[in-house]
């Protein structure tokens, strides 16, 4: 007998691919948090869409783990029961960051690459519960395109921020972008269709019908 049978599901979806922050949601959230006096936060989501790191590696990411062209970190979320290391490629950008965030103040000893407003390194929940107070006040949701419902966008959905950028801004492949993100093909292959593929149509359309003639 399934003693769980009949209780509703507080999570229906799990599968969030198809949300991602946009280019002018994350310029609200920097904007709100420096208003608000947190650019500690406007630190973390801009590390957070150049890398695609889950938020307990992305408050626990420590200068040991940056390299000459990538960063190598062992995850701290497990998967089949291992601890995975995640490699994520320094582009110009991420470099261009990193070298801002080792000019930030924090007390002596600490080695994470983010740090809060005492100098010290976040906790997960510490972060994440200033990231969403951000968020709120910067009013940053997903629109459900079916039926017009308002979520909040998570932290976690920067991770699809950062495949979108793999896949359009530096042409990798599904293969590769999968094996940098510890994602699916399938998972992949979602976010390419939805916000890579349609663009380009939509790209491609427009500068036809503008063409001379049209």
């Amino acid at each position: 007998m399934n003693v769980a049978n009949g209780i509703p599901s507080l999570y229906r979806n799990g599968q969030r691919a198809e949300i991602i922050w946009t280019g002018e949601d994350i310029e609200k959230f920097i904007a709100t948090a420096l208003e608000l006096e947190r650019p500690q936060l406007a630190d973390g989501i801009r590390l957070a869409a150049l890398t695609g790191l889950r938020r307990a590696d992305l408050v626990t990411l420590e200068w040991e783990h940056i390299g000459e062209t990538a960063i190598r970190k062992r995850a701290l979320k497990t998967s089949r029961k291992k601890r995975q290391f995640v490699t994520i490629p320094i582009v110009p950008a991420l470099r261009a960051l990193l070298d801002e965030l080792r000019t930030r103040k924090r007390d002596a000893g600490v080695s994470t690459v983010l740090v809060n407003s005492f100098g010290e390194p976040w906790s997960a929940d510490g972060f994440g519960g200033s990231f969403n107070r951000v968020r709120d006040q910067a009013q940053v949701v997903h629109i459900n395109p079916d039926t017009e419902a308002r979520s909040a966008k998570h932290l976690h959905d920067l991770r699809g921020t950062f495949c979108t950028q793999l896949l359009a801004d530096y042409g990798l492949s599904d293969d590769e972008a999968a094996g940098i993100m510890g994602w699916s093909l399938e998972k992949v292959s979602s976010i390419r269709r939805v916000y890579v593929d349609d663009a380009a149509l939509i790209g491609s359309l427009a500068k036809r019908m503008s063409a001379p003639g049209k």
